[in-house]
C-alpha cells in the first residue's frame, strides 16, 4: 500500500513540475513576443517626454509639482504648447502657474491652460497682444438669455437710427466672451443672467462698441461651436423687416420753354427762334 502511494505522489509531482515548465515556457513565449513588438514600436514611433496631469485639477488651482506626472508621447501627436521639462513648467518653485481651464486626468498640461508663473486666473491673463477687454451691458433678451459662458462667439447687432430711419446692423461677428458678469470660468454649467459680458476686441473696435453702446441698443447672438461661416454686412430697416417696396417718386420735367418770332418774307412766313425774355 505505501508502494502505490508512493508511485502516485512521484507521478503527481511528475506531472505538476511537467505542468509547471509549459507554464513558464508559455509564460517566457508571451514576455519575448510582448518585448519585441514593444521594441518595434519604439523604433518606428520616436516617443518624447510629455508633462500631463495626474488627476482633475480645476480652474484657479495652483498647479504644484505633485499634480503632474511624465509620460512617453508620440513625436508627431505632441500638442502644440505642450511642456516637456520641468524647467519650463516650475521656472520658479515659489511662482506656481494657475489653471485657466478645467483638465481631466492625464490630459497633457498646455501653456493655453495655465497662465505665466506668478500669475492668477483673471481676465488680463487671457488678453492677447493688443488686445483690451470692454463690457458690454445685457439682459435676459440681449443676452441670449443667459446660456452664455466665457470663451464663446458672438455676434454683436446695433440696433438704433441712422438717416431718419430706424435699423438694426451687425456691428462685429465671431467676439470672443472673456467673463459672464464677474465670472471667468468657462467651465460652468448653469445658465445665469448676467448685467455685463466682458469681450476681448482691438482698441479701435471697442471704440466702436462703445459708440454704438452709447448710441443704440445692443444684442448678442451666439455662434456655434467651430462654425467659421463668414458672415456679410447685414443691416434690416423697417421696410425690410415688413417688406414694404420703397416707392421711387418720378418728379415730371417742365417742358423746354422756347421763344420765336415769326417774319414774312415776301411771300414765305419764316419762324425764327430767339432768346426768351426773363
Amino acid at each position: 500500500m505505501r508502494l502505490v502511494f508512493g508511485l502516485v505522489l512521484i507521478v503527481g509531482i511528475g506531472l505538476a513540475g511537467f505542468a509547471a515548465y509549459l507554464v513558464n515556457d508559455r509564460l517566457g513565449q508571451y514576455q519575448s513576443t510582448l518585448a519585441a513588438q514593444q521594441a518595434k514600436l519604439n523604433s518606428n514611433v520616436p516617443l518624447e517626454p510629455v508633462y500631463v496631469v495626474n488627476r482633475r485639477v480645476a480652474y484657479g488651482e495652483k498647479l504644484t509639482e505633485e499634480d503632474v506626472r511624465v509620460i512617453n508621447w508620440p513625436v508627431n501627436a505632441i500638442p502644440e504648447g505642450a511642456f516637456q521639462n520641468a524647467e519650463d513648467l516650475f521656472a520658479d518653485a515659489e511662482q506656481l502657474r494657475t489653471v485657466l481651464r478645467v483638465m481631466e486626468k492625464d490630459e497633457a498640461v498646455l501653456a493655453v491652460k495655465v497662465t505665466e508663473p506668478g500669475e492668477d486666473a483673471g481676465v488680463s491673463s487671457r488678453l492677447a497682444r493688443g488686445m483690451r477687454a470692454f463690457a458690454l451691458r445685457v439682459d435676459v433678451s440681449s443676452g441670449v438669455s443667459g446660456f452664455l459662458r466665457p470663451g464663446d462667439l458672438v455676434d454683436v447687432y446695433w440696433t438704433g437710427k441712422s438717416e431718419g430711419r430706424s435699423v438694426t446692423t451687425l456691428i462685429e461677428a465671431n467676439l470672443q466672451l472673456l467673463a459672464v458678469d464677474q465670472i471667468a470660468d468657462g467651465d460652468r454649467n448653469a445658465p445665469t443672467i448676467a448685467r455685463t459680458v466682458t469681450v476681448t476686441a482691438s482698441p479701435q473696435r471697442v471704440a466702436a462698441l462703445a459708440q454704438a453702446q452709447s448710441t443704440g441698443r445692443l444684442s448678442l447672438s451666439l455662434v456655434g461651436a467651430g462654425d467659421d461661416t463668414e458672415v456679410a454686412n447685414i443691416e434690416i430697416g423697417q421696410r425690410e423687416l415688413l417688406g414694404i417696396e420703397e416707392q421711387q417718386v418720378v418728379v415730371e420735367q417742365e417742358p423746354e420753354r422756347v421763344c420765336t418770332v415769326r417774319t414774312r418774307r415776301g411771300a414765305e412766313v419764316v419762324t425764327i427762334p430767339i432768346q426768351c425774355p426773363e
